[in-house]
């Protein structure tokens, strides 16, 4: 994976801009390395150029991270002929999160996308045995749960996604761990084809309700109550439960997971609902 940038990076080198020397991220804050400057531009370890032009272009737009193809810096942002949005990675203070047509999948606000996926991974408890991630976005639940338990199946609709995660840094261990086994395809489908009781644990962390209103029916929630064992949990990410609209899907959401045949726990420091089938 070549050098990426965010408009962080790009601005912390325009301030170096006269200096021979600057310590950047050119992994999106993983690692730092030092990258020697002059006026044509930035020299990177090895050895391609990238014009101040270029800099100042990533530097300008912090809604998507760039890659370089050459001296040219190019948005990690595609179109998705599968749900018809655009898919997105885009700069935070911490982990990169993805977009749904300029909507961030992961909470940003004073919390950084793997805080995040930490505390929806401390509300389903401690992790163990086979787990079940239901839509995978960046890989970060399936990457964190993988930790812990013996293997994590993560399922994602949209091939786009997937492919946005690959150029992400972040979610490297989603593609390399053995523990962890990606699949593209209908969530419904593809829980519809597994056995009954075979998953301890599963994080279903779907996107909003008005952009996958079939992934908080009764009849979804259903199909995950059967794939869990008894005495297994379910960590279902819902959304703010202070605001209106997400306080309604939260109470929504409790309600049909209570009639599919769980306890019911609400977990509003991770924005969700632990569900517990007895």
């Amino acid at each position: 994976m070549g050098a990426l940038l965010s408009c962080r990076e790009a601005k912390t080198l325009l301030k170096s801009r006269g200096k021979s020397i600057a310590s950047i991220s050119l992994d999106l804050g993983i690692t730092e390395t030092e990258v020697r400057l002059d006026e044509g531009g930035v020299h990177l370890p090895e050895g391609a150029l990238i014009p101040w032009s270029e800099v100042e272009k990533v530097a300008e737009d912090c809604g998507v991270c760039y890659h370089f193809r050459g001296a040219v810096a190019l948005p990690i942002r595609s179109y998705s002929e599968i749900t018809n949005r655009v898919v997105a990675l885009m700069p935070t203070s911490g982990a990169p999160t993805i977009t749904l047509s300029g909507i961030a999948m992961h909470r940003i606000r004073g919390i950084d996308p793997w805080t995040d996926t930490k505390l929806k991974l401390k509300a389903i408890g401690r992790i163990r045995g086979k787990v079940l991630d239901v839509c995978t976005g960046l890989g970060y639940t399936a990457i964190q749960a993988s930790e812990r338990a013996d293997t994590v199946l993560t399922v994602e609709l949209d091939p786009t996604v997937l492919e946005t995660a690959a150029m992400n840094p972040w979610s490297r261990e989603l593609f390399e761990s053995e523990k962890i086994t990606a699949v593209i395809g209908n969530a419904a489908d593809i829980v519809a084809g597994m056995p009954a009781g075979w998953f301890d644990f599963v994080i279903h962390d779907p996107p909003l309700f008005g952009l996958a209103g079939e992934l908080y029916s009764l009849q979804f929630y259903k199909m995950l109550w059967r794939v869990l064992r008894k005495g297994g949990r379910l960590f279902h990410y819902v959304g703010n439960p202070d605001s209106k609209m997400s306080g309604n899907v939260t109470k929504g959401a409790a309600n049909r997971l209570q009639e599919a045949g769980f306890r019911v726990i609400r977990k509003p420091a991770a924005f969700g609902l632990l569900a517990v089938k007895y």
